[in-house]
């Protein structure tokens, strides 16, 4: 997992968007042919050149951004998880680091190529596939960058709501009607677990371990680590998930040649640490700008977790849905 800081994803998600935050829409409406805000037209989010504009924009933005510490810089570009996640990690840095980000690195987004889905009203989304400066080219530490842009009406800004990062091999095939790719809506009975599920799974599944949730790093693994900090000796650490997939947070997919689907969606987590009375949990520099109460004996984080998924077609008895990615960030903390 990373702490956000948008510096390469493999390692350390929480760390990526808290560098965008730090140096860190399946619209619930539904996909076809069907009357949102009056429109019925079947049509694209953006032209290539709209798109590549999206891009240019939210990235100058986000370097603004990064090199002053200063969330206003790019809180017109960002939406949803990630505007959560990069808005909380400046506000952070902003304090602790008055003057600026002496190590900016700009981000460079390249060999940027656009999943354009066709669909009727409001909002709308795309797709930037992208290989950022982040990371190493080639082999197994080469990744993409998966930027979801939603526009909310024609007005507006084009935001980015999810951030994926993915391995090469890990980025699908899309599938595609008329030359453009296919959304698949919130409630798609074709999938095995329809994205407006997922949230309400994969909280499910991090209390009891049961679910459709394939074995890796943000499952399995994440459970293990949870109970392991639970049993720390003098730190008793509790988690408590809620699902988050209202508005821009809602959940975003697109059909797989497979039959499947690459879905986008949000949770919110608060980890609760409280120590023997005399003894106070240890916080970070980013948490401690962020917190409110003092901390006596009890500190609970807030977190904004954004997974992206591969879901196998309905029928699929196991391991039907796969986390490729997971990028969370401390959005708030309280003490007591």
């Amino acid at each position: 997992m990373r702490r956000l800081r948008l510096r390469r994803a493999p390692r350390r998600p929480v760390e990526l968007l808290t560098a965008t935050a730090a140096a860190t829409v399946l619209a619930l409406t539904a996909s076809g042919c069907v009357t949102v805000h009056g429109e019925t037209a079947l049509l694209p989010p953006a032209t290539k050149t709209e798109a590549a504009q999206a891009v240019a924009d939210f990235t100058a933005a986000y370097n603004r951004a990064d090199k002053a510490y200063d969330p206003a810089l790019d809180a017109g570009r960002v939406t949803g998880p990630l505007g959560e996640i990069n808005q909380a990690g400046l506000r952070a840095r902003s304090i602790n680091t008055p003057g600026g980000n002496k190590e900016h690195k700009p981000l460079e987004l390249t060999d940027t190529r656009f999943v354009l889905p066709r669909k009727a009203g409001w909002p709308r989304w795309f797709v930037a596939d992208t290989d950022s400066n982040r990371d190493v080219d080639g082999g197994s530490a080469d990744q993409r960058w998966l930027l979801v842009f939603v526009r909310n009406g024609p007005q507006q800004l084009w935001e980015v709501a999810y951030l994926g990062i993915l391995g090469e091999d890990a980025v699908p095939e899309f599938a595609e009607e008329a030359g453009y790719a296919v959304p698949v809506a919130a409630d798609d009975a074709a999938l095995a677990v329809a994205p407006r599920g997922l949230g309400k799974e994969y909280v499910s599944y991090l209390k009891d371990g049961r679910g459709p949730f394939a074995p890796g790093a943000h499952t399995t693994e994440w459970r293990a680590q949870r109970e392991k900090a639970a049993k720390r000796p003098g730190l008793a650490t509790q988690y408590v998930d809620r699902t988050t997939d209202q508005g821009d947070f809602a959940p975003l997919g697109l059909r797989t040649r497979d039959g499947g689907a690459l879905v986008f969606f949000a949770t919110r987590y608060f980890e609760r640490q409280t120590t023997a009375q005399g003894y106070r949990p240890k916080v970070g520099p980013d948490v401690k700008a962020l917190l409110t109460g003092e901390i006596k004996n009890t500190v609970t984080r807030e977190w904004v977790s954004s997974q992206t998924v591969l879901v196998k077609p309905a029928g699929t008895d196991r391991d039907s849905v796969t986390v490729t990615s997971r990028l969370q960030g401390v959005v708030g903390a309280v003490g007591s």
